[in-house]
Formats: C-alpha cells, sequence, structure tokens
C-alpha cells in the first residue's frame, strides 16, 4: 500500500485566531479561509504540503462528529502531538517568528527519529488551543 496523510483535524475554541496563528505565526497558507469568513464553508484549513491540510474545527462541532464516524464520543479528543517537517531555512524563520508573536518554545530536541530518520534539531510548541507542534529538519 502506498498511503499519505491526507489531513488532520485540530479542535480549537476559536477558528478565527488558530487560522491567523497557523498562516501568521507557523506559515502555512490558509484553505478555504475566504469561504470561512464569508460563513461559506463550516471551519477553514491550512495546507501542510501539496497533500496534506490540518482541518481547524470548533470545539462545539465536536458532538456532531460521532455521526459523521459512526464511532460514539470520537469528536474533541486531543493529540498528544503533531509533527512538520521543514526545511532548515524555514526551522530557523519559524523561530523568529514565535519569538516576534510571543509564542513560547516548551521543549527541544536533538537526533530524534522521525518518518525521514534522524532529524538534528526539532522544537515544541503550542497553538492557542493547546495543540502541540513538533517542528524539524532534516539534512
Amino acid at each position: 500500500m502506498d498511503a499519505r496523510l491526507d489531513h488532520l483535524v485540530c479542535w480549537v475554541a476559536d477558528q478565527l485566531a488558530s487560522l491567523r496563528f497557523y498562516e501568521q505565526v507557523v506559515g502555512l497558507p490558509g484553505v478555504r479561509a475566504e469561504e470561512f469568513r464569508e460563513g461559506k464553508a463550516g471551519f477553514p484549513s491550512v495546507r501542510v504540503s501539496p497533500e496534506t491540510i490540518l482541518d481547524l474545527m470548533a470545539y462545539e462541532s465536536a458532538r456532531g462528529v460521532d455521526e459523521g464516524t459512526g464511532v460514539k464520543g470520537s469528536g474533541g479528543h486531543p493529540i498528544n502531538h503533531f509533527c512538520l517537517a521543514v526545511s532548515r531555512e524555514d526551522f530557523d524563520a519559524l523561530q523568529v517568528r514565535l519569538k516576534q508573536h510571543g509564542v513560547e518554545v516548551t521543549g527541544s530536541g536533538t537526533n530524534s527519529f522521525g518518518a525521514q530518520g534522524i532529524a538534528p534539531e526539532a522544537i515544541y510548541f503550542p497553538d492557542p488551543d493547546g495543540n502541540v507542534l513538533e517542528v524539524r529538519y532534516y539534512e
């Protein structure tokens, strides 16, 4: 099987604030952002890669997720963290943006294993809702 990650869903309290964070601080482009702002889309997303997006879902919509998935209690569960792999240049630029926006780097690591092997450096930080992001680069 050749599978690819299509999307992740993050539960957020304020979709517009989260959209701004992921666009302005993390540097990911919005998807359906204008449609969401105009009330034409139920949630905004941000593009992680050509094949993967991150959906920013409001906590209050978690109740309806049970119906869609068919699994009782499946809505609103947090994950430990998700990891974005970027270039070294983007990694350095992200750290500057985090500092500019007052976002604390809460953890770091070196030589950690991931999908592409060993990453020399990684940082961890929360989004506005406490979802934890890890960002790393590979050489």
